[in-house]
């Protein structure tokens, strides 16, 4: 037992849990929490950035890149809501953030004195995008509520989760107990479903496997799977990079929703299976499994044939070992589509030049994170990615905005690695500000912005579908290179594919933060390859399980 107040009890059990890292802007509801890292003898560091939104990016782009827990701090009230679009795209990711969030004095919570900073059921709200949330009362339960959020975020279905302390009580003392890092359980494969599986899968002629977030960390088990079967591995956005992109086996969403319409039995695993299932349709011709940690993603949108309760990478050993060795069958459908899909990319320009100036550039290690752009959209489909966790996508979310804080969180995390992030000018504005938190703690993220002066996706939509009635579409820029250069920031600008290539390779050189303006022009749609029509029809297993 310890006698330290409940700050510095949070501090050392996050320490113990191997976190060294607090993304946070001070205030006055947490200054006992600074000041406890304060005196952490540099066992934690705090890193500040200009906003709250921020420090829950940068912490989700952290989670995300190594799978580990991060964690952010906000004040109550406005903090937690500008924190709220961060919390809710790493609800929808899978990502295990821990958001610690201050509160106002306890004897005046959810009494509407209008203290500062006050929101009514705080709590409450935190429970509509965590998957755990609790308040810490004092120092004695500090340790172990730590301890168990961090095991709620890692264990089972990862997600973001939240504690709670009140003004009053980070500075209390009182006694308290270190509490280790508890054990996170997996669910016990069972046989009898996998060998079930495994019959459906032993006896396809067109299997396809769909491989989502939950997938990632099985990748070396399921290049195995799919050669065994010579099944197509779908990917998209989370899910990029489980089999390297350039393997003859990985496809992409429009190469899967062409498969999809003659495939005889689809293996989910660590996807939710939402664009292919209420989006492209489902028969009875086609069998459906869904091996999935989260048992109640078996059900949505239809009952499967076989339901897997596993973690991806005890599931999919299983399924190997249940099939046992075998020769793939030929699959001239699958090069077909991959040729079709070649053949379309190459109307694609210019976004698929830029994508190729940025791979070029980039080590094979490096990390992209993609905001909500026009280059983005074709980069989820076309961006060659060898292994997980290195081309960072927004999710279902899709928020605008979100890439730069995502990225110096990468960097944070990933001290060394080349990050590259790509946005356009509409979302960069989002945090163009914290090209001064880039420069303060010395992260090299590399912004790439793309600058048609426009919300382009919306401006064409409105062209497109509402007789080209033009609102709200058109944005007032600065110069984004003299912007940069206003932080003391290196910044280059570039007006095709080669200068990009060209200025990125020099800003990688520097080890130093820097931007590259791209200026750019309306650019094609990449919508037939995303928005895809249905190509099965409804049945009766469409409908869902009753309770």
């Amino acid at each position: 037992m310890k006698r330290r107040t409940t700050a510095e009890a949070v501090v050392d059990t996050l320490v113990g849990h191997g976190i060294d890292t607090l993304y946070a802007l001070p205030g006055v509801h947490n200054d006992f929490l600074f000041d406890a890292i304060a005196q952490s003898d540099g066992r934690m560091r705090a890193l500040h950035p200009r906003h709250e939104q921020t420090s829950a990016y940068m912490a989700l782009g952290a989670a995300l890149v190594t799978g580990r827990p991060q964690v952010c701090a906000m004040v109550p009230g406005p903090g937690v809501l500008n924190a709220s679009a961060a919390l809710l795209t790493a609800y929808g990711m899978g990502a295990p953030v821990l958001a610690l969030a201050g509160q106002i004095p306890t004897d005046a919570m959810d009494k509407g004195w209008g203290h500062l900073h006050e929101i009514p059921d705080q709590l409450g709200l935190l429970r509509h995008f965590t998957k755990y949330a609790a308040r810490i009362p004092a120092a004695a339960e500090a340790p172990a509520m730590v301890a168990e959020a961090i095991r709620q975020a890692l264990g089972g279905r990862m997600r973001p989760v939240a504690l709670e302390c009140a003004i009053d009580t980070w500075g209390r003392p009182g006694m308290s107990a270190d509490a280790a890092p508890l054990p996170i359980s997996r669910p016990a494969v069972d046989g009898v479903s996998i060998a079930a599986a495994a019959a459906l899968l032993a006896g396809a002629k067109r299997p396809i496997i769909v491989a989502g977030g939950g997938a990632i960390d099985a990748a070396p088990e399921l290049l195995a799977l799919a050669e065994r079967l010579g099944a197509p591995v779908l990917t998209y956005r989370r899910g990029r990079g489980v089999l390297p992109t350039i393997h003859p086996l990985a496809v992409s969403l429009p190469v899967g929703h062409r498969l999809w319409q003659h495939a005889d039995v689809v293996l989910g695993v660590g996807s939710r299976l939402h664009f292919a299932q209420s989006n492209w349709g489902t028969d009875a011709g086609l069998k459906i499994i869904r091996l999935d940690i989260d048992a109640e993603e078996h059900n949505r949108f239809r009952r499967p044939d076989v339901a897997i309760h596993a973690h991806a990478q005890d599931g999919v050993a299983a399924l190997l070992a249940e099939l046992g060795p075998g020769t793939a069958l030929s699959r001239p459908d699958v090069a077909a589509a991959q040729a079709w899909f070649v053949e379309r990319l190459a109307r694609q320009e210019p976004q698929m030049g830029y994508l190729r100036a940025i791979r070029a550039a980039l080590p094979e290690n490096g990390v992209v994170v993609e905001d909500v752009t026009q280059v983005g959209f074709v980069g989820r489909l076309a961006f060659e990615v060898a292994t997980p966790r290195r081309y960072i996508s927004p999710g279902y979310q899709d928020n605008l905005g979100w890439g730069y804080g995502a990225a110096l969180g990468v960097q944070a995390a990933l001290p060394g690695r080349a990050v590259v992030a790509i946005s356009g000018d509409g979302g960069f504005m989002y945090q163009a500000g914290e090209l001064a938190t880039a420069m303060r703690h010395k992260l090299p993220v590399i912004a790439v912005v793309f600058d048609d002066g426009a919300f382009g996706n919306v401006k064409r939509i409105q062209a497109e579908r509402f007789g080209n009635r033009q609102i709200a579409a058109d944005l007032h820029n600065p110069d984004f290179h003299a912007f940069a250069r206003s932080f003391g920031m290196n910044a280059w600008v570039a007006h095709n594919p080669a200068e990009l290539q060209s200025a990125l390779h020099a800003a990688l050189a520097t080890g130093e933060p820097g931007l590259v303006q791209v200026k750019v022009g309306e650019m094609p749609s990449p919508w037939d390859m995303l928005a895809l029509p249905r190509v099965r029809g409804f049945d009766e297993a469409w409908r869902p399980a009753l309770p």
